[in-house]
């Protein structure tokens, strides 16, 4: 038995218990793994919804132009849709999606404009609007508007809701979904409330959301909305999807909790997932821990897990932007002291004395294998010798290495302290720098080069 088509194989994401990160309460939580999904996310389902809907009701025609504004998931949904039914795309996401998902959108064949993450809504910049002036201008072309087009939530409806039963033989209690455009836990909820009015629906929202004080308060406020690094979900609109009315409960999650909670996920279950999704987990504990009057043994508490974690490697599952995030904590940040230290296994620093001749000095970096060395006078650093320093004399000078290596030095390597984490000298190490210094606590230096820190942030 074959698919016609990669569409075919949308939906029956797979169940998975979580087993150490809830041992300590009661009850069964399990995680819907819609990473299964064969373009990585729970928005393969509406991607071929939406399309369904526009083709039926004649809004776009053979040959035409599917633009959307998206986050990244949304747009990798749209575009399996698009090479099934012969449509071009064009969407437009934002700055804060990680590299990986961009990539992937023009894998797939689409056109993406990145836009500012960090100006209003109604801002002509935004990916709201360039998404619908793209459509104004394309002939032949239709803005799916996932917040607003009733198809979303309908796939949720017509397939998550079921699964979510059927998989859990109708035993569902609780189910935690991190809402965007208000497709997943709307159309979820409402399947699910129509077979059992009593499961209860919470809804996850990152810090930076409108989503949870509107549901707690009714009131939109503009001073809850800021900058936030969680992505594909909470909103600074009110999505049209959004159904408040059969969401029981809301929580928010910081993006620390988030990054912290989706790398544990990694760890300790095997659940390779991205920032959502521990996102979403972090709300379920802080509800059942919030809770526990309100479950037991018999409940079967279920999250939508959106993602999977390739999308995020360059983020989340990456120590230095997590470092330069503040978001790991000081026992796990790796220092320059222990870097050092790894490197050099009890060997004094190599350094070129100032009244050495530059024959001499290639003659030892050579010997060592070394690229770059600093430059001492007695106990002090005052300069450094790269092979970009020793090429430059060279060509220009047939005579340059009979002199010195103090007049032909560049200026000294950055000074570090031991105790500086990687994301207090990464960033020169990025730049022009090709070396740092490390001072110990007695004085002594050591030395750190892209290359530790590349086999650092490796291994």
């Amino acid at each position: 038995m074959w698919h016609e088509n990669i569409l075919g194989t949308i939906g029956g994401t797979p169940l998975v218990r979580v087993n150490r990160l809830a041992a300590h309460l009661p009850g069964t939580v399990l995680a819907k793994l819609e990473y299964f999904n064969p373009g990585g996310s729970v928005k393969d389902r509406i991607g071929i919804s939406m399309l369904e809907d526009a083709e039926a009701r004649g809004e776009i025609r053979p040959g035409g132009t599917i633009v959307e504004g998206t986050s990244g998931n949304t747009g990798v949904g749209l575009a399996l849709a698009a090479i099934a039914r012969g449509y071009r795309c064009i969407f437009a996401t934002t700055d804060k999606q990680s590299p990986e998902k961009i990539a992937i959108l023009r894998a797939l064949g689409a056109e993406v404009i990145v836009c500012p993450t960090a100006v209003a809504p109604e801002d002509p910049r935004s990916y709201y609007q360039v998404s619908r002036r793209l459509a104004d201008e394309t002939p032949n072309s239709f803005y799916m508007n996932q917040y607003d087009n009733p198809a979303n939530a309908l796939a949720h409806l017509r397939t998550t809701g079921p699964e979510l039963w059927e998989g859990t033989e109708g035993r569902i209690t609780h189910l935690f979904v991190g809402s965007g455009t208000g497709g997943t836990i709307s159309g979820s909820a409402a399947y699910l409330k129509e077979r059992n009015p009593d499961v209860r629906i919470i809804g996850v929202d990152p810090y930076g959301s409108v989503y949870w004080k509107y549901f707690h308060t009714g009131e939109f406020d503009e001073d809850e909305i800021y900058p936030y690094v969680t992505e594909g979900v909470g909103e600074d609109i009110l999505a049209g999807n959004m159904n408040f009315d059969i969401v029981d409960d809301y929580v928010r999650v910081t993006d620390r909790e988030s990054m912290l909670m989706t790398r544990r996920l990694a760890r300790e279950e095997g659940l390779f997932l991205g920032g959502s999704c521990g996102m979403a987990m972090a709300g379920v504990l802080q509800w059942m821990e919030a809770h526990r009057d309100a479950i037991d043994d018999e409940s079967v508490l279920v999250v939508i897990m959106p993602d999977g974690g390739y999308r995020a490697l360059g983020k989340v599952y990456n120590d230095v932007w997590m470092q330069e995030h503040g978001f790991l904590d000081e026992a796990e940040t790796l220092t320059a002291g222990a870097l050092a230290r790894r490197r050099s296994t009890g060997k004094a620093l190599v350094s070129a004395p100032a009244d050495m001749s530059l024959d001499d000095a290639i003659a030892a970096m050579r010997e060592r294998g070394i690229s770059q060395v600093p430059v001492m006078e007695g106990e002090e650093v005052i300069g450094s010798l790269t092979e970009l320093d020793i090429l430059r004399s060279l060509m220009g000078d047939p005579d340059a290495r009979g002199r010195l290596v103090r007049d032909l030095m560049g200026p000294p390597f950055p000074v570090v302290e031991a105790s500086s984490p990687i994301h207090g000298f990464a960033r020169q190490l990025r730049g022009e720098q090709p070396a740092v210094l490390v001072r110990e606590e007695d004085g002594t230096f050591g030395i750190l080069t892209r290359s530790d820190l590349i086999a650092a942030l490796g291994a």
